[in-house]
């Protein structure tokens, strides 16, 4: 896998800074992921637990004051322990436009690189989400991976009926 373009511990851009979510985090990413009006919105209580239990694999932007603006989540496949999933991506609507997605991106998976060793990221995307595929597409062109996609879930599974297909996005394997 490629360097990510900052360190992890000191990538900062316009007085953001990419940390580490702590669980006092929680409700601002809570916040976060309910103003996108694109995500689907999990429990206050989730986010919670993600910031305990999956800090290791997520990432937040941070404002000038500290508060959260941004953040990516992620977890390692029980099965496939060198896959990072990404969970969801979320940047607040005063930080859109400026690429701090794809930063927070490539700062999460070149962490998990040097901590845990990483073969391979997967996510799921809507066909409707242009945000999302635009922004895997051009994270797997600035490292040089391929980008698979297949239907993952079929919109009929899902017990609301009108469900979106989730299509998965495999990237990788990355080169080490």
């Amino acid at each position: 896998m490629t360097a990510a373009p900052a360190d992890f511990a000191s990538a900062r851009n316009e007085f953001i800074t990419i940390d580490t979510p702590r669980v006092e985090d929680g409700a601002a990413i809570w916040r976060i992921a309910r103003d996108s009006e694109v995500l689907d919105l999990n429990s206050s209580y989730s986010y919670l637990l993600w910031c305990r239990d999956f800090a290791a694999t997520s990432v937040v932007a941070r404002g000038e004051s500290g508060e959260p603006v941004a953040f990516v989540t992620g977890y390692l496949r029980p099965d496939r322990p060198g896959t990072l999933v990404v969970w969801q991506v979320a940047v607040g609507h005063a930080h859109r436009g400026a690429g701090l997605a794809g930063k927070l991106l490539d700062a999460l998976t070149s962490r998990v690189a040097a901590e845990q060793g990483l073969e391979s990221v997967e996510t799921t995307v809507t066909p409707d989400n242009t945000a999302s595929d635009r922004l895997f597409t051009s994270y797997a062109q600035r490292h040089d991976v391929a980008l698979d996609r297949e239907v993952l879930f079929d919109g009929g599974l899902f017990p609301e009926g009108s469900h979106l297909p989730e299509v998965l996005y495999r990237i990788g394997p990355f080169h080490t």
